[in-house]
């Protein structure tokens, strides 16, 4: 089940149409926040310290205070102009500003969240943390730094992107009891993928499974496309081909890819992936054109992109393909794409995405801080797992091998893509969880225990 990700104009709509509802829906999210109040303070009676600014969210937070009191907790309420009053609490409270935040804090109210930031206990951010941004996750000048938030009819796309993370803590939905239209957003999870998470026949073989071309690896950048193609081998491709501008006669490490010219590579294929160590000469250009008229599911990574970006007519070729495409940019390589500064990218990530799942036609994963997946419909995820490991050389290599290796085993490309993203994020949570990261992740790590991870995840839905 998916959890929805509003947009400040989609909650507007939201809150519009339920703005006769009873109890009123301020009430029911400060009932609600009343509640993981409670939880929080784990059967503590301290005091509680809640910060309430002047609008709903202030507004939510007098109604918690309420409630805490009725239930005999003490709620200190402290307004914008209020002293913070010195006392022992078991928690604060933050209810400031909210999603309706516009401009960014500065002065006397940078001072009060940085106050509320040196809070010694746990700090709990009603919707989400005053000072970030609902839509984007961008830091409006200063924010705070919640333990927890809890967010209220829906999950807020800031909350799960760019600095949101850094300063949402542990995030919980309260739905208030409405029933939600189908939104486009949502956070990515297995129901992405789940109907492709089937066992194989007993009665098949390697031609079962597909055969991907991974294209790349020019002087000095075989490693990329190597580890692009190790990924692919290992998340289950029947036969990898390694089209390599710079010639091997074998990978010591994994012989089973069978290495290849770029043109062998891709008359065996049924999916492939062009970009890890591609280079941007003409041979390469030449590779990405013949790579854009074939009929089957194409990946483009890394340096296809800049090449995208850099010959319009390519560009304009791949939007008008009839196969899937797949990009997977990085947030300066979608700057590229998109003629625009990666800081504009990085100030509407989900908005970004959207636009080049359309200019593309093609099935997008924005990478980053929650990797927005988009896609040619509308609809648009935000991923949750991974962690700072994988800001590593080589593991956006391994993620576009991934997908690739979905690809050529039928997977649709929107499952293929969320599969490999989620599986990707994962592999990385698994190692950190053993001791073996976030520091430290060498991008190779990742792909056998992503192999491990699908495996279970086919043997849990079977």
């Amino acid at each position: 089940m998916h959890t929805p990700l509003l947009r400040g104009s989609e909650l507007r709509i939201l809150e519009t149409r339920h703005a006769d509802v009873a109890p009123p829906l301020m009430e029911r999210a400060g009932r609600a926040a009343a509640a993981f109040a409670r939880k929080l303070l784990q059967g503590s009676r301290a005091p509680v310290l809640v910060f309430a600014g002047p609008g709903n969210n202030g507004g939510d937070a007098r109604v918690l205070a309420r409630v805490l009191k009725e239930q005999g907790i003490a709620a200190t309420v402290v307004g914008i102009d209020d002293k913070v009053p010195a006392g022992d609490y078991g928690l604060a409270v933050d209810g400031l500003f909210g999603i309706g935040l516009t401009r960014p804090i500065a002065g006397e109210y940078a001072e009060l969240i940085a106050r509320i930031n040196a809070f010694p206990g746990p700090v709990l951010a009603l919707d989400i943390p005053s000072g970030l941004d609902g839509d984007t996750g961008r830091v409006l000048g200063a924010a705070v730094r919640a333990t927890h938030t809890i967010s209220f009819i829906g999950g807020k796309p800031g909350l799960y992107t760019l600095d949101g993370p850094d300063h949402c803590g542990e995030v919980s939905v309260a739905n208030l009891d409405l029933k939600l239209d189908d939104f486009p957003g949502a956070l990515l999870g297995v129901d992405d993928f789940r109907e492709c998470l089937k066992p194989r026949a007993k009665n098949s073989h390697k031609g079962s499974y597909g055969s991907l071309a991974v294209i790349g690896g020019a002087a000095g950048m075989t490693g990329a496309a190597l580890l692009a193609a190790r990924a692919g081998l290992k998340l289950g491709a029947g036969r990898v081909f390694v089209g390599l501008l710079q010639p091997l006669a074998v990978d010591p490490l994994q012989p089973e890819l069978m290495l290849r010219t770029p043109d062998d590579a891709l008359a065996q294929a049924t999916a492939v992936v062009v970009g890890p160590g591609l280079g941007a000469s003409d041979a390469a250009a030449e590779i990405l054109r013949r790579a854009t008229t074939a009929d089957f599911p194409l990946l483009l990574d890394a340096d296809a992109l800049n090449l995208l970006a850099a010959h319009p007519v390519l560009a304009a070729r791949i939007a008008r393909r009839e196969a899937p495409t797949v990009i997977t940019p990085h947030p300066a390589e979608a700057a590229r794409l998109l003629t625009t500064t990666t800081e504009a990218v990085q100030a509407d990530r989900v908005g970004a995405a959207l636009q080049l799942a359309q200019r593309f036609k093609a099935h997008v994963a924005l990478k980053g801080c929650g990797t927005v997946v988009a896609h040619p419909d509308g609809c648009w995820r935000i991923n949750t797992s991974g962690n700072p490991g994988l800001a590593s050389a080589g593991t956006g290599d391994v993620l576009s091998g991934m997908a690739g290796a979905l690809l050529a085993q039928g997977w649709p490309a929107a499952a293929a893509l969320s599969g490999a993203v989620h599986l990707h994020g994962a592999a990385a949570d698994a190692l950190a969880a053993t001791g073996a990261g976030p520091i430290g992740i060498a991008a190779g790590e990742l792909i056998p225990v992503a192999r491990t991870l699908l495996n279970r995840l086919i043997a849990k839905n079977g």
